[in-house]
């Protein structure tokens, strides 16, 4: 088994058959609001599965509690009202109705689990180690309660029996890393430095790119070997992963001389921990529903882990529940150096919401609080360009490359958007000089060669290096519609109509519901004869929405067709031959 099935490892639990029934319910709105007076049990119950389907978790319980009154001893509904509130973070009430699930079902292993975890949270180590013996069955479960049982006998001093504990668990490959992490952790937390750094060091070996990982063991080298080690340690995971705000903090402190304490210092830190690192790791690779559930212990643990609140926002954004992203960005503390980070993501989601004027206020906010902050300038330059305020985009982009003084691969993307806001407000200058900039730093980037190429072809010039330009762009991203769709227009603009037919057609089947794509396959067909299948592309491209500029000419085509190809079209087309 490998890492990427962690999703899979659910089967057979009391929470994979609540999750089988109803995909996991997030909240919606404030279980207070909801008025479930006079509503009758069967209703109560309908009510809840509904809210189920509308990922609603916080309705969800509301619903189960109130159909619980009418019929106390259901125990599906004690059963489905009890996961409800774990999902929806409610964990405090959770753990009461995971009492009343333990007493009808001894074997309710999320029950367990929950319990395990509220026991550590008030300290009673010896009756969370029992909970948690009895919430295991399975590669995660077994990881996890292993681990949290560790952190249960650390925090009654037994930290060798932690270790011990750990190092007997046997199970896949990818536990090694989590393994060493946290017996390194524990080993640090009992101030046992040889063997925390040993066990530290080999995870680092396994993995210099986790975050954790590198956090833990530059910490140690920091307090135990020297700043300048550690600072090393530190200065390599930049290079892969510039600017991390949890990376700077430490390599600024390290460079001022001071020392960087332990990652964690108690059995509840050491247990959030483990559960934020399953839990991020789960979301991230298709196991929503339990990296959700891990994630919520997490917190309940360590109620300000920045980390844990920055990938339960995370997870909620993929699951397009953009207000429950921006409730959990607002808990990131303010002393986080992830502060910022959720700040600025949490306009985003206003965005999405179509709250764009608070969005920009927003960052408009963060950029005068700190006006070299480019991911600020990327964000609100991202927000003005998603709603076409293309001029207006170009110059708050300009603010942030006025900040670079040597621009460096990662900054393509910046000149990147700039060109597009330049072409799009018809300053074609502009926008040439900014993508040749952006594909001098990130030669050959696809998206770059992309609009570049597709940009001269358009406009009639640089015909065969814009192909070329289209081409390489297609090798590098065959499966994605728009790229496909701008070899099907190029070689359309050259007058080569039978291969922008082909072309188009294999964008079409990428990105059917694209109205540009549609219209430019309507165009295609028409210049080939097919005249039939090219007025229903059209009446396709109009029914999708198209941009408001597009559908006048949309609704003329279908009202006239194309006009006849000019002399100097035709001559275009031979001249050029296939455009390569």
């Amino acid at each position: 088994m490998t890492f990427s099935s962690l999703g899979r490892c659910i089967a057979g639990s009391a929470l994979a058959a609540f999750l089988a029934a109803a995909p996991i319910q997030l909240a919606a709105q404030p279980t207070g609001t909801l008025d479930v007076a006079g509503i009758t049990a069967s209703g109560s119950y309908l009510a809840a599965r509904h809210a189920g389907q509308q990922r609603d978790a916080a309705a969800a319980a509301a619903y189960y509690r109130a159909a619980l009154k009418r019929d106390p001893n259901n125990g599906e509904l004690l059963d489905r009202a009890f996961l409800s509130f774990l999902v929806d973070g409610d964990v405090d009430e959770a753990v009461k109705f995971a009492e009343r699930v333990a007493q009808v079902d001894k074997n309710d292993r999320v029950a367990k689990l929950v319990l395990g975890v509220s026991s550590l949270k008030r300290k009673q180590y010896p009756a969370a180690r029992r909970d948690l013996a009895q919430s295991i069955r399975g590669p995660i479960t077994d990881l996890t309660a292993t681990l949290l049982s560790a952190w249960s006998m650390y925090g009654t001093n037994d930290s060798k029996g932690a270790v011990a504990a750990i190092d007997h668990l046997a199970g896949p490959e990818w536990y090694a890393i989590f393994k060493d992490l946290h017996a390194g952790l524990i080993y640090d937390a009992a101030g046992n430095p040889k063997e925390a750094g040993k066990r530290l060091e080999h995870a680092y070996k396994l993995d210099s790119t986790a975050l954790r990982v590198v956090q833990a063991y530059g910490s140690w080298m920091s307090r135990n070997r020297s700043p300048k080690e550690a600072l090393a340690i530190f200065e390599t995971f930049d290079k892969t992963l510039p600017r991390h705000p949890l990376v700077v903090e430490a390599m600024d402190k390290l460079k001022a001389g001071e020392k960087l304490p332990p990652l964690v210092s108690s059995p509840q830190a050491g247990a959030a921990e483990a559960l934020y690192g399953l839990g991020a790791s789960l979301g991230r690779r298709g196991g929503e529903d339990l990296g959700l559930v891990y994630l919520q212990l997490s917190l309940f643990l360590a109620p300000g882990h920045p980390l844990a609140l920055l990938s339960l926002a995370d997870l909620y954004e993929s699951l397009k529940k953009p207000e429950l992203a921006i409730k959990i960005y607002e808990r990131v503390p303010i002393s986080s150096p992830l502060h910022r980070n959720a700040a600025i993501q949490m306009a985003a989601n206003l965005d999405s919401l179509e709250r764009a004027d608070e969005a920009q206020k927003h960052l408009e906010a963060l950029i005068k609080q700190h006006p070299d902050d480019l991911e600020a300038v990327m964000a609100l330059g991202n927000v003005l360009r998603g709603h076409k305020k293309f001029a207006e985009c170009a110059t708050v982009y300009s603010k942030g490359v006025a900040g670079i003084q040597n621009p460096e691969k990662s900054n393509w993307v910046l000149f990147y958007f700039r060109g597009i806001c330049y072409e799009r407000s018809k300053q074609w200058a502009k926008a040439e000089t900014d993508l040749k900039k952006a594909l001098e730093l990130f030669p050959d980037q696809p998206h770059v060669l992309n609009y570049l190429g597709y940009s001269w072809i358009d406009q009639g010039i640089n015909l065969d290096e814009g192909m070329d330009m289209i081409k390489k762009a297609v090798q590098q991203r065959p499966d994605d519609g728009y790229i496909v769709d701008s070899l099907g227009w190029a070689y359309y603009r050259v007058g080569n109509y039978d291969e922008a037919t082909k072309q188009l057609e294999r964008a079409i089947e990428l990105k059917p519901e694209d109205p540009t794509i549609n219209d430019h396959l309507g165009d295609a067909y028409w210049r080939v004869g097919r005249v039939l299948e090219a007025k229903f592309q059209w009446a396709h491209a109009r029914d999708l929405k198209p941009d408001p500029e597009d559908l006048p000419k949309i609704e003329e085509k279908l009202k006239s067709g194309l006009p006849e190809e000019t002399s100097s079209q035709a001559k275009a087309g031979k001249k050029s031959g296939d455009g390569g």
